[in-house]
């Protein structure tokens, strides 16, 4: 039973992507409604977000200078857009980070120049934000067992096929989620 709430969640997260970005336009111009994606809330430290998110959310936000600045940096590894290239069609991206977490700011830029370089579509990423206790709207850190942030989570077919967490085993996420989508059938 968990493995097919697991799936039916997995797709109804895939299925909302596409269409996220106007969604949260449009709940955010209209406080009233009872459909909520996202929440926006701050401390002392940043700007939160919580729910479901997008790329431009955070790229076009200034609270959010860091994405930018981080994603100039370096270079994609080449086997891993090779890997992204050659298999787009077959796999999901979800991606649970925090945009007050240190981590995230530094590896979500990379994962997006992973995602550009390949030309893997966006619409096939679901972006979560949490917040510092690591929870997300509808619970989706529990379904998907998010202990730290950010974790990137390959899905085939609707099924986890691998996962990096935070740095990885060897500090190069590009790389060791190119190794994930090559080891794909």
């Amino acid at each position: 039973m968990k493995k097919i709430y697991f799936a039916i969640t997995a797709l109804l997260l895939l299925s909302l992507n596409s269409c996220t970005h106007q969604i949260n336009k449009a709940v955010s111009a209209d406080a009233g409604s009872r459909l909520q994606l996202y929440e926006v809330s701050r401390d002392a430290d940043a700007k939160i977000l919580k729910g479901f998110i997008s790329r431009s959310l955070i790229q076009n936000d200034t609270s959010f200078g860091w994405f930018n600045k981080n994603y100039a940096l370096g270079q994609a590894d080449a086997a891993a857009v090779t890997a992204f290239q050659q298999k787009a069609a077959s796999f999901q991206v979800v991606v649970f980070g925090g945009t007050w977490c240190h981590d995230t700011q530094n590896l979500l830029p990379v994962f997006y120049r992973l995602v550009d370089k390949s030309g893997y579509p966006e619409s096939s990423i679901t972006l979560i934000g949490v917040d510092r206790a690591k929870t997300s709207l509808q619970n989706l850190h529990h379904v998907f067992h998010i202990t730290n942030v950010p974790t990137f989570i390959i899905l085939k077919d609707g099924k986890e096929a691998g996962r990096v967490v935070e740095y990885g085993k060897y500090g190069q996420i590009d790389k060791e989620l190119g190794e994930i989508v090559n080891s794909l059938p």
